[in-house]
């Protein structure tokens, strides 16, 4: 009984309407895209994909929940936040249009498209749990500016600025469930009954959504419609199916093994940001509960893998234990079984339910800058550039999609900032690290250090795990790169980095500027 106190609470109400909402849309926009841009068949893709996805959220959510019981039983302490899991919502993308829908339209085969699929998760899940032992030295190495920097610009340009165009198309609902998020969460004030924010910020929003629609005054919308409830019971078991489509598999993974890479790099990023506030997690369990949570997922059938949220700080800031990963473990897995996360994405207006999303983006914003030494601040600010590029990118690549057009269609100057940006934002998270990383030690006066890092990004350009010239971000050999833009890249950092290794010998050789920084 001591420990459930400990665990649960009630802002454990707060942290699972951010975290099960956040995991709900990834399985449904996996859907969306297979059926409706694809044309898969909605058996598959209902009764098989997302199953086997939502297996993976059980298992890893519920995991993260034991850990933080653990950790609060060692400590004695009563505030221990679980780790919080989901579906990465890059790699949903990328694997879709990059994995799955071509497998699809290739073969005309259903089964065996999810079998392809099934098994490059299973891959990408043992690959995880291989290099989870490299997460404890990655943390050690890396400056926290490079860890918190990174995690920080995913935060407020992907978690925080995107949900935020949601609440234009609704202006009304949006700022509504936006003021009540913000001044519960973000100024802590108490609301009548002591309602936790986010559930009152999604309950008053829905409510002005459904009223606007009934007199016809929502803009561009008339009266909602919305798919009723259809009970369908599919249990996603343990299976080999993911044998059979392993060889086709193979050819997929330099696609596919950036972002097991990118989860893994996410990883110790928040096992980092946990620590800041308050909960110091061993880094090598996070990651191989990330990688058996990915593992799970494949073998049940499943084809998004599972990874660690970055809103570890928010979900404490909102009084999480960790009543709310098992919460979110059981809704979501039993939402995969009997098939009810479709009617709640569509029952939940989006401008209500983006205000969350955008508070977890500053509050980790906000705790990168308050945990790293005023010194550092500029490098956090250089690791959000390749984040701001993978932004654009991607608003990029949805106008060029909308008009009709593709990159080929592009020339002179234009095509030119689209090349460039899509070669800063591919493997924008390791960028980011690596960046922040390499400026921290600038800053501190340390060039020979800083030069590690730069030959690191010299080596990672080589095999596309940061600026591949490919669409699709996929790794490739460097004894045939497909562009020579990669050896020109490769041979940037390392001139940088031998600058950096000469301003090191000559500090050696000589007297201290005047003003040095030496960190500790």
């Amino acid at each position: 009984m001591l420990h459930k106190k400990r665990l649960f609470a009630i802002g454990d109400i707060n942290a699972f309407f951010g975290l099960m909402l956040d995991n709900m849309s990834g399985l449904v926009i996996m859907a969306a895209i297979l059926t409706g841009a694809f044309g898969m068949p909605r058996e598959i893709v209902l009764y098989r994909m997302l199953p086997g996805s939502a297996m993976g959220v059980l298992v890893g959510d519920l995991l993260y929940s034991w850990m933080a019981w653990r950790l609060a039983r060692r400590t004695g302490r009563a505030d221990v936040t679980a780790m919080p899991l989901g579906l990465d919502t890059p790699s949903t993308f990328g694997l879709a249009f990059g994995v799955i829908g071509p497998c699809y339209l290739a073969s005309r085969d259903a089964h065996f498209t999810w079998q392809v699929a099934m098994g490059v998760i299973v891959l990408m899940g043992i690959f995880k749990i291989a290099v989870s032992f490299c997460g404890p030295a990655l943390r050690r190495a890396i400056p926290r500016a490079g860890l918190l920097g990174s995690i920080a610009a995913v935060a407020l340009l992907l978690i925080a600025y995107l949900p935020f165009l949601k609440l234009f198309a609704s202006p009304v609902v949006g700022f509504l469930s936006l003021g009540v998020v913000f001044i519960s969460l973000l100024a802590r004030f108490r609301l009548p009954l002591r309602m936790p924010g986010a559930l009152a910020g999604i309950l008053l929003g829905t409510a002005a959504y459904y009223l606007l629609s009934a007199f016809d005054l929502l803009p561009g919308a008339g009266h909602v419609a919305f798919r009723p409830f259809e009970l369908s019971v599919h249990l996603p078991l343990p299976t080999l199916e993911f044998v059979p489509g392993l060889t086709k598999a193979l050819a997929y993974l330099p696609l596919a093994i950036p972002f097991a890479l990118a989860t893994v790099v996410g990883g110790v990023d928040v096992t980092e940001s946990a620590a800041v506030a308050g909960d110091d997690y061993n880094t090598r369990d996070v990651l191989l509960v990330e990688g058996v949570a990915t593992l799970v997922a494949g073998v049940c059938g499943g084809v998004i893998q599972s990874c660690p949220y970055i809103g570890h700080p928010a979900y404490k800031e909102m009084g999480g234990r960790s009543g709310y990963t098992i919460a979110t473990a059981l809704f979501i897995g039993l939402g995969g079984i009997l098939g009810y996360l479709s009617f709640f994405v569509n029952l939940l207006p989006e401008a209500a339910v983006a205000p969350i999303l955008i508070f977890i983006g500053i509050e980790i914003t906000a705790q990168a800058f308050e945990a790293t030494p005023h010194n550092h601040y500029r490098a956090i600010a250089i690791s959000f550039i390749p984040a701001i590029a993978c932004l654009v990118s991607i608003q990029f690549g949805q106008m060029l999609g909308g008009l009709g057009k593709s990159a080929a269609d592009l020339s002179g100057e234009l095509l030119a900032t689209y090349t460039a940006t899509t070669l800063l934002g591919n493997g924008f998270i390791v960028t980011s690290l690596l960046w922040g990383a390499t400026f921290s030690h600038v800053l501190d006066h340390r060039p020979g250090r800083a030069a590690l890092y730069l030959v690191a990004c010299a080596l990672c350009s080589l095999c596309g795990v940061i600026h591949s010239p490919l669409a699709s971000g996929a790794l490739f050999s460097p004894l045939s790169p497909p562009a020579p833009i990669v050896w020109h890249l490769a041979a940037g950092y390392g001139v940088m980095a031998l600058a950096f290794l000469v301003l090191e010998w000559g500090r050696k050789s000589g007297p201290l500027p005047s003003g040095e920084v030496v960190s500790q």
